[in-house]
């Protein structure tokens, strides 16, 4: 067990010192890189003169023995194209810059060893590396890169087609000699694709060329469709706006029948409409019989029926030709004895106005059920007061016992309560029939009694007489009669 451990501590000692070693690797590499300056890319036309600087910028402590130019093309091997030594001098060995390259200023500084190089070319673009060599570290360097800029030529051109069923070429676009490479778009709303190839231009410039490929069809001739090219040189996109042409036979339709065609009637008038690309050149009616009848009249793509008999019963055709090809239509025309009736503008009229008439009564009814609510909120109260409640007390029974005002809709001022009946009352039994009264009630009268009323328990005074329902006069209470009094009846005028 303990050997297992100690194998596995000297595997992470092992991994450890590795990482230390590639992160100080690293650092330094880093550290280095820091001290010589330079460009990381330079622009330019063909013809201009670029410079190419480069300087190390902290030599304390460090020798600096030598420093060199080496050119790395895209495609090729390195070349030494300028060197100095400080003790030496300049020297330009033999590369493709050789006459055009030299060192700015003049004579060089080994901390700052710039070059120039004039009237440059195409081919002079690539990688260009400023190396010192340095004692006591070894050599450190500093990368630029050249990019040559070619402004090229764009243009942009529409292919005419013929409307078929396979996918052709509709338009080009081309951006000639151009460096670095132009990139082509299409922006359309027709239904194909682009595809856009590259090859070499002169003085190592590249010509990018690119086409529109789709299945035309006669709906797209007129489509508009843009080329743009994009180039580092130009400021913006340039974009060229074209319409597609796409040639197709007409397309006819006869125009102007209505199904009505009756016995009697005349100039009826037929129009073929037709469009093509190119423009049609002719336009021929004929009828399927062969025979076109006397009474039509042809001008150009109208045909008028003068009047209307069974010999314009039949099918006509107008056939318009142009260079792609010929394009036809028919109608059958059909002769009614009677006219048809005609749909006119008073079924409409009709119809709106029973919709504004509904509308009119809706909103009456409205306004009616509003100023009835309104008017009922503002009325008096519906409801009635409660009856009179009886109560223990021979006081009040004889007030409880007078019966309750009429109940209808007079005001209060109009009911009252006689004091004298109209007639004099002489049955005083058909009193004790009334259903109102409860039984304890009837023990205090006594029929037997000679005169007035004979109670022997107390001096209560009497219920008052109750009208009957035919009465049409008001309930009313009699005169109060005490013990001993006789009872009249109250006098009557005739």
């Amino acid at each position: 067990m303990a050997r297992h451990d100690a194998r596995n501590w000297h595997d992470c000692s092992k991994m450890t010192g590795l990482l230390c070693l590639v992160a100080s690797i690293l650092l330094q590499h880093g550290a280095s890189g820091q001290r010589v300056k330079v460009e990381p890319e330079v622009l330019s036309y063909p013809g201009q003169t670029v410079n190419l600087r480069c300087a190390f910028t902290d030599p304390s402590g460090i020798q600096l023995t030598m420093v060199t130019w080496i050119y790395e093309p895209k495609e090729g091997e390195r070349t030494n194209i300028a060197v100095f030594h400080p003790d030496f001098g300049p020297n330009y060995p033999e590369s493709p810059v050789k006459g055009r390259v030299s060192f700015n200023p003049s004579p060089p500084i080994v901390s700052s060893p710039s070059i120039e190089i004039r009237e440059v070319r195409m081919t002079d673009e690539g990688k260009y590396i400023c190396e010192f060599a340095t004692y006591p570290r070894g050599n450190e360097q500093g990368i630029t890169y050249l990019v040559m800029l070619a402004k090229p030529q764009n243009a942009a051109s529409i292919v005419t087609v013929v409307a078929g069923t396979k996918p052709v070429v509709v338009a080009r676009c081309e951006s000639v000699d151009g460096r670095p490479a132009a990139k082509i778009s299409w922006v359309t709303t027709a239904n194909g694709n682009g595809t856009t190839l590259s090859k070499p231009g002169a003085d190592n410039t590249v010509t990018m060329s690119s086409e529109y490929r789709m299945v035309p069809m006669a709906a797209d001739n007129g489509k508009d469709i843009s080329c743009v090219v994009a180039h580092r040189t130009q400021v913006k996109a340039e974009s060229f706006p074209l319409k597609l042409a796409v040639q197709y036979a007409p397309q006819v339709k006869i125009e102007g029948y209505d199904n009505n065609w009756y016995v009697g009637r005349t100039n009826v008038l037929l129009t073929c409409q037709a469009n093509g690309n190119p423009v049609p050149v002719s336009v021929l009616w004929k009828t399927m019989s062969g025979e076109m009848p006397d009474t039509v009249q042809i001008n150009g793509n109208e045909l008028k029926v003068l009047k209307v008999d069974d010999a314009v019963n039949t099918t006509f055709v107008c056939e318009v030709k142009n260079r792609i090809g010929i394009g036809r239509d028919q109608v059958t025309a059909m002769v009614r004895g009677t006219r048809l009736p005609e749909k006119g503008a008073a079924t409409g009229a009709i119809i709106g106005a029973l919709i504004g008439v509904i509308l009119l009564l809706a909103i009456i009814g409205t306004a009616i059920a509003m100023y009835r609510k309104h008017k009922n909120k503002d009325g008096p109260p519906k409801y009635k007061p409660p009856p009179p409640k009886k109560t223990n007390s021979s006081a009040n029974r004889q007030l409880n016992t007078v019966p309750a005002p009429v109940t209808d809709d007079r005001p209060l001022q109009d009911q009252y309560y006689s004091t004298q009946s109209p007639e004099p009352v002489t049955d005083l039994d058909a009193y004790h029939d009334d259903e109102e009264y409860a039984a304890d009630e009837r023990e205090h009268y006594y029929s037997a009694a000679p005169s007035g009323w004979d109670d022997p328990r107390d001096n209560e005074v009497p219920p008052p007489y109750m009208r009957t329902d035919s009465d049409p006069q008001d309930y009313h209470q009699g005169p109060n009669v005490n013990r001993g009094d006789s009872f009249v009846s109250p006098a009557m005028f005739v």
